[in-house]
């Protein structure tokens, strides 16, 4: 009874009118840090390579957060969480966006030439292209309307993606941790997303398993 409660509260509050506006206000503290402290020489003696290497985290979290959002409503029972996976999903995006204009800003200048030979030339800004290229399909796609012109399986089929995308990224993260030889931050990263992914797998047998009387 206590855990039924429980759902049942968390359900109303998700349905709340003002859960939408705190989740996205929620999302947006990082990059309000991020300005306060660049704006504040906050960022260390490197303040580029902070903002290069913030972002790119928190595009990994905010990865993982999208990721527990159907595991969470599945193993919790609590369907209102859905509401919010498109505007996480987006965020995702929005985050991997400013990690790839920082990139192109403070690393690159903005010399495309450059910046395209320099994706060529090093494996760990490829496969984080590539993430972020097959993110932008996601986020394009995103809208009610793109299922419809797409047809639902096509749709679906495209948006299983963001299980390549989370290999890609976490590739990234590695191989730019790999020079240092710091593995501890990719470590957990990759724990929690294979914990995620098996929630998902163990969900999925669950449901298909036939039940006995």
């Amino acid at each position: 009874m206590p855990l039924a409660a429980g759902r049942h509260g968390l359900d109303l509050l998700l349905r709340h009118a003002a859960a939408k506006p705190l989740v996205f206000a929620l999302c947006l503290l990082p990059v309000a840090w991020l300005l306060y402290a660049a704006f504040n020489d906050l960022l260390g003696a490197n303040p580029a390579e902070a903002l290069v290497r913030s972002t790119g985290d928190w595009t990994l979290r905010m990865l993982c957060v999208v990721l527990a959002v159907t595991p969470l409503r599945q193993w919790l029972a609590v369907p209102q969480l859905a509401r919010f996976r498109r505007m996480l999903g987006l965020f995702v995006y929005f985050y991997a966006s400013l990690h790839l204009f920082s990139y192109a800003w403070f690393d690159m200048g903005f010399e495309w030439p450059e910046l395209l030979r320099d994706i060529a030339k090093r494996p760990f800004i490829l496969v984080g292209f590539m993430a972020f290229a097959l993110l932008t399909a996601l986020a394009a796609t995103s809208p009610k309307s793109a299922v419809r012109r797409m047809g639902g399986r096509r749709w679906q089929m495209l948006h299983r993606s963001i299980y390549a995308i989370a290999a890609l990224a976490l590739l990234h993260f590695f191989w730019m941790r790999a020079g240092k030889h710091n593995f501890a931050e990719v470590i957990v990263y990759a724990l929690i997303i294979a914990a995620l992914l098996l929630a998902r797998l163990l969900w999925r047998f669950r449901s298909s398993t036939p039940k006995t009387a």
